[in-house]
């Protein structure tokens, strides 16, 4: 039974010397395959007569004093000894969550803590995630950008929480080097049968897909919401429709239980277009590292991907002649011209009008390392029904 005392009948030290401070994690499951695959960890206050305080009646005393850092702390030290358990015992284990309040970014020697208590159990860096909520980058975003650069330099994993409930989410995401993105439940307040909220859900999955960010759905609780999930790649789901938070006792077990997950239908018979329009993309950049969408008619363009190329240093938007000038200057001096020449707005005009569908051509490119590597670049012409301008996707990978 829940307690109804006020948070300031919690006394943290003495919870902690009665062992009335107990440790539960909620498994987090593969949104496709329904496998576990990670938890968070979550903390409850069991009384003596066995009662069990939510967090939601003492955390906010903790925030409001400062000792939710130490809080913090004893959890991150009860986690380490469970995962420490596992792997001396070679039970087969999954990254565990821990919540970290904003508090801990005034602590100077943050990171090298954080080590210290997850290296002295011996327990793999990566077995740990960093959870720090979307509320913290109101006031203190500076600050925190940096504070999460430490953690990540330090090889933990970062994951954001409760995003999509706070006024901050679309202005700090572009920055933020974090590893995860954890959708408040908030945003499936209508069971995602209403337009509106699917809409913004899907842009939501597609943009922390190009950002390579996981993601993880919080507050799954219906099927529907699952189903819809499914369609949008979300990665990972966390609810009661799965499991609630557990007793370590009972993560335990689950963890060591040996059972299949459920018979679920073929991934793609349940992959919508949008995901499967992502499936293809990934597989587009697997070949072109470099992708770039210019509009002739407007002398513009931007990139739309940039990964493992044999050159770093091209600009992600701009003005097109500009791009093609620059392109040229890291060719050979043998090639230079026949890439500007080709690439011209002129010369890819008059080819557009004879009705050609693509102009390519194969040049030697100066790589960041020194290297000369051959480079095919084909310029394919596209056409968008809402407007007449010539617009081209430009396709780049390396032939060396």
């Amino acid at each position: 039974m829940e307690a109804q005392e006020k948070s300031s009948d919690f006394d943290l030290k003495q919870a902690i010397e009665n062992d009335e401070l107990k440790i539960y994690y909620q498994p987090q499951y593969d949104a496709l395959t329904n496998r576990l695959v990670s938890s968070e960890a979550l903390v409850r206050w069991v009384k003596k007569d066995g009662t069990i305080v939510l967090p939601g009646k003492f955390i906010p005393q903790l925030e409001e004093s400062g000792e939710i850092v130490a809080l913090d702390w004893y959890v991150l030290e009860n986690v380490c000894k469970f995962l420490k358990k596992h792997q001396d015992e070679g039970v087969h284990s999954v990254p565990v969550a821990v919540n970290f309040s904003r508090k801990h970014v005034n602590e100077s020697d943050y990171v090298e803590k954080l080590c210290k208590i997850v290296d002295k159990y011996g327990v793999p860096r990566k077995m740990i995630e960093i959870e720090i909520t979307e509320s913290a980058f109101v006031e203190q975003s500076e600050q925190i950008l940096e504070h999460i650069r430490k953690i990540r330099k330090a090889d933990f994993r970062v994951a954001i929480d409760d995003f999509g409930c706070g006024l901050s989410s679309l202005s700090f995401i572009k920055d933020i080097s974090a590893d995860i993105l954890k959708i408040d439940k908030a945003l499936l307040s209508h069971n995602c049968q209403d337009e509106k909220e699917r809409i913004v859900l899907e842009s939501i999955f597609d943009f922390a897909h190009r950002l390579k960010l996981t993601t993880i759905a919080e507050g799954v609780e219906t099927r529907e919401q699952l189903g819809f999930l499914r369609t949008c790649s979300c990665k990972m789901i966390q609810g009661f429709l799965f499991s609630k938070p557990m007793p370590e006792a009972e993560f335990d077990t689950l963890c060591r239980a040996d059972d299949k997950p459920e018979e679920m239908e073929d991934i793609l018979l349940v992959q919508a277009p949008s995901s499967a329009t992502q499936l293809l993309l990934d597989a587009v950049f697997t070949r072109y590292p470099l992708i770039i969408f210019s509009n002739l008619t407007k002398n513009s363009f931007y990139m739309m991907a940039y990964e493992n190329f044999t050159a770093q240093s091209c600009p992600a938007s701009g003005v097109f002649t500009d791009l093609i000038a620059h392109g040229a200057s890291t060719m050979h001096p043998e090639d230079s011209d026949l890439f500007f020449n080709t690439f011209s707005i002129s010369n890819q005009m008059e080819a557009y009008k004879r009705g050609d569908k693509v102009v390519s051509v194969v040049t030697r490119q100066l790589g960041d390392d020194g290297i000369y590597r051959r480079v095919e670049t084909a310029n394919y012409f596209v056409k968008n029904p809402s407007s007449d301008d010539v617009l081209v996707i430009s396709l780049c990978h390396n032939l060396d």
